[in-house]
């Protein structure tokens, strides 16, 4: 944790905003509806479940294509920021966004690349010993996109914050040179800022299916800014800066929940060993 500010109103009117929150309208007959991260009125992501039982989930719908990178931003974000409000970047990307509480909070995050059904994955190694595998399909979640884990630490003795950065497209889709430019300026000592806007979300199974249940937080940052430097900082084994704007009103937290995130943050990252 470098910086964390004060929550604060953020975004435009929903019709206006390029990124939104929004529920999937109920089908006659159809199961439960799905709790959605839109972009350009296209669902992006489904994310946790609004139970809070359900298992943590971010996953990548066919209709996520786009970036929310602002060119007006490009040079001020390829060095460090310092403080939340430098260079008018919140302001700039709040008008991405739809109205709402938000919490600035300013990261250095090491990144690892983890694709899912491989060794490192949380949703096939974390989730699953808590939840078991999916009842219906036999299966572990599966977010449908590769991801970055950047931190994890013990919040209490039946709790452990999980963190991730997750890549509104895949690193695959990104442009070679530009990622090689960041790995040669982080290999020179410079850190880049990426923007994201994120979610906290606490999940705890209704039942005890797996073999260690405790509470799971989610802090997921999706990327509006920086996928060529979080792909360039997991190749070089860099850190990156991170800004992040907490969507209060859309996380599946409590106040006092959120609240205590800038102490976890703040602390030494430590992994769950199961059973503790």
């Amino acid at each position: 944790m470098i910086k964390t500010g004060d929550p604060r109103s953020l975004g435009v009117p929903t019709s206006e905003a390029r990124l939104n929150f929004d529920t999937e309208l109920q089908e006659l007959g159809g199961g439960p509806r799905r709790r959605l991260l839109m972009v350009d009125d296209e669902p992006a992501f489904e994310l946790s479940f609004y139970c809070g039982t359900c298992p943590l989930l971010f996953r990548r719908l066919e209709t996520a294509r786009e970036k929310l990178s602002l060119e007006s931003m490009q040079e001020r974000l390829t060095g460090t920021l310092d403080d939340p409000d430098d260079g008018g970047v919140i302001g700039a990307f709040g008008t991405l966004l739809p109205e709402g509480e938000y919490l600035p909070l300013l990261l250095d995050v090491e990144s690892r690349l983890v694709i899912p059904g491989r060794e490192g994955d949380y949703f096939s190694g974390e989730q699953v010993t808590t939840w078991g595998i999916d009842q219906f399909w036999g299966l572990p979640e599966y977010p449908h996109t590769p991801y970055y884990w950047t931190f994890e630490i013990a919040v209490d003795a039946d709790a452990h914050l999980y963190e991730f950065v997750v890549p509104m497209v895949p690193p695959t889709w990104n442009e070679r040179e530009r990622v090689e430019e960041y790995v040669a300026l982080m290999e020179q000592g410079t850190v880049p800022t990426a923007v994201a806007i994120s979610t906290l979300d606490v999940c705890q199974p209704a039942i005890d299916r797996g073999d260690d249940y405790f509470v799971h937080w989610g802090l997921t940052h999706f990327l509006l800014d920086g996928h060529h430097k979080l792909e360039a900082a997991a190749t070089a084994g860099r850190p990156v800066r991170l800004l992040s704007l907490l969507a209060l009103g859309e996380s599946l937290a409590g106040a006092e929940d959120t609240a205590r995130l800038p102490g976890l943050r703040a602390q030494s990252r430590t992994a769950r060993r199961i059973g503790r």
